[in-house]
Protein backbone atom coordinates (compact mmCIF):
# COMPACT_ATOMS: atom_id res chain seq x y z
CA UNK A 1 0.00 0.00 0.00
CA UNK A 2 1.49 3.13 -0.99
CA UNK A 3 0.35 6.70 1.21
CA UNK A 4 -2.17 7.70 -1.60
CA UNK A 5 -4.16 4.82 -0.13
CA UNK A 6 -3.75 5.75 3.33
CA UNK A 7 -4.54 9.33 2.87
CA UNK A 8 -8.11 7.97 0.51
CA UNK A 9 -8.79 5.56 3.46
CA UNK A 10 -8.34 8.36 6.13
CA UNK A 11 -10.48 11.21 3.72
CA UNK A 12 -13.33 8.51 4.40
CA UNK A 13 -13.85 7.90 7.86
CA UNK A 14 -13.65 12.08 8.05
CA UNK A 15 -16.77 11.60 5.40
CA UNK A 16 -18.76 8.93 7.48
CA UNK A 17 -18.20 10.59 10.92
CA UNK A 18 -19.66 14.30 9.24
CA UNK A 19 -22.47 12.69 7.81
CA UNK A 20 -23.07 10.57 11.29
CA UNK A 21 -23.16 14.00 12.54
CA UNK A 22 -25.28 15.54 10.58
CA UNK A 23 -28.14 12.74 10.64
CA UNK A 24 -27.76 13.06 14.45
CA UNK A 25 -28.62 16.81 14.33
CA UNK A 26 -31.30 16.04 11.85
CA UNK A 27 -32.77 13.65 14.38
CA UNK A 28 -32.33 16.28 17.38
CA UNK A 29 -34.10 18.84 15.68
CA UNK A 30 -36.90 16.96 14.39
CA UNK A 31 -37.44 15.30 18.00
CA UNK A 32 -37.48 19.22 19.14
CA UNK A 33 -40.13 20.17 16.14
CA UNK A 34 -41.98 17.01 17.43
CA UNK A 35 -42.16 17.98 20.80
CA UNK A 36 -42.90 21.91 20.25
CA UNK A 37 -45.99 20.97 17.70
CA UNK A 38 -47.12 17.90 20.86
CA UNK A 39 -47.08 20.58 23.63
CA UNK A 40 -48.54 23.18 20.99
CA UNK A 41 -51.64 20.47 20.61
CA UNK A 42 -51.98 19.96 24.40
CA UNK A 43 -51.99 23.64 24.89
CA UNK A 44 -55.06 23.91 22.11
CA UNK A 45 -57.32 21.14 24.20
CA UNK A 46 -56.69 22.53 27.52
CA UNK A 47 -59.78 25.16 28.61
CA UNK A 48 -59.14 28.79 28.12
CA UNK A 49 -57.98 31.85 30.21
CA UNK A 50 -60.46 33.51 32.01
CA UNK A 51 -61.71 37.41 30.28
CA UNK A 52 -61.05 40.12 32.13
CA UNK A 53 -64.54 40.51 33.77
CA UNK A 54 -64.12 36.89 34.68
CA UNK A 55 -61.27 37.69 37.13
CA UNK A 56 -61.90 37.62 41.14
CA UNK A 57 -62.27 41.12 41.97
CA UNK A 58 -61.84 42.98 45.95
CA UNK A 59 -65.15 43.21 47.77
CA UNK A 60 -67.05 46.29 47.73
CA UNK A 61 -65.79 46.99 51.63
CA UNK A 62 -61.99 46.55 50.40
CA UNK A 63 -59.32 44.63 51.31
CA UNK A 64 -59.22 42.05 54.06
CA UNK A 65 -57.02 43.01 56.85
CA UNK A 66 -54.95 40.53 58.67
CA UNK A 67 -55.66 39.87 62.28
CA UNK A 68 -53.02 38.84 64.42
CA UNK A 69 -53.69 37.42 68.11
CA UNK A 70 -51.81 35.76 70.54
CA UNK A 71 -52.92 31.94 70.77
CA UNK A 72 -52.74 29.40 73.33
CA UNK A 73 -52.86 25.82 73.63
CA UNK A 74 -56.73 24.40 74.33
CA UNK A 75 -56.29 21.60 76.96
CA UNK A 76 -57.84 18.40 75.55
CA UNK A 77 -61.17 17.73 78.39
CA UNK A 78 -61.27 14.52 80.01
CA UNK A 79 -63.39 12.54 79.06
CA UNK A 80 -66.93 12.37 80.99
CA UNK A 81 -68.05 9.22 82.60
CA UNK A 82 -64.57 7.25 83.23
CA UNK A 83 -64.76 6.34 79.67
CA UNK A 84 -61.22 5.25 78.55
CA UNK A 85 -61.04 7.96 75.42
CA UNK A 86 -63.08 10.81 73.73
CA UNK A 87 -64.05 10.09 70.42
CA UNK A 88 -63.16 12.89 67.37
CA UNK A 89 -66.83 14.54 67.55
CA UNK A 90 -66.52 15.37 71.42
CA UNK A 91 -63.13 17.17 70.57
CA UNK A 92 -62.91 21.39 70.12
CA UNK A 93 -62.90 22.39 66.55
CA UNK A 94 -59.68 24.02 67.16
CA UNK A 95 -56.20 22.65 69.34
CA UNK A 96 -56.17 26.81 70.55
CA UNK A 97 -57.83 29.68 71.72
CA UNK A 98 -57.37 33.07 72.20
CA UNK A 99 -55.01 34.27 74.50
CA UNK A 100 -56.38 36.34 77.47
CA UNK A 101 -52.70 38.11 77.23
CA UNK A 102 -52.49 39.37 73.91
CA UNK A 103 -49.17 41.33 74.18
CA UNK A 104 -46.60 40.01 71.89
CA UNK A 105 -43.74 38.10 74.36
CA UNK A 106 -40.06 39.58 73.13
CA UNK A 107 -36.72 38.94 73.82
CA UNK A 108 -34.50 40.62 76.26
CA UNK A 109 -31.52 41.32 75.19
CA UNK A 110 -29.22 38.83 76.80
CA UNK A 111 -31.66 36.40 78.30
CA UNK A 112 -30.77 33.51 75.81
CA UNK A 113 -29.08 32.59 72.86
CA UNK A 114 -29.57 30.02 70.43
CA UNK A 115 -28.58 26.25 70.53
CA UNK A 116 -24.61 27.32 68.90
CA UNK A 117 -24.83 30.64 68.36
CA UNK A 118 -21.96 31.79 71.18
CA UNK A 119 -24.67 33.35 73.45
CA UNK A 120 -24.26 33.04 76.79
CA UNK A 121 -27.67 31.15 77.39
CA UNK A 122 -30.24 32.19 80.19
CA UNK A 123 -28.52 33.94 82.53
Amino acid sequence: MNTAMYELAAAGGDVLNVIAAFAGGLFIAGALIWAVRLGMKAMDQELPHPRPEEQPKLPESGPIREVREVREPDEVPVPPDGRERLMPYELHHSGSKRGKDQHRKRWLPGSSGSFGSGGLGHT
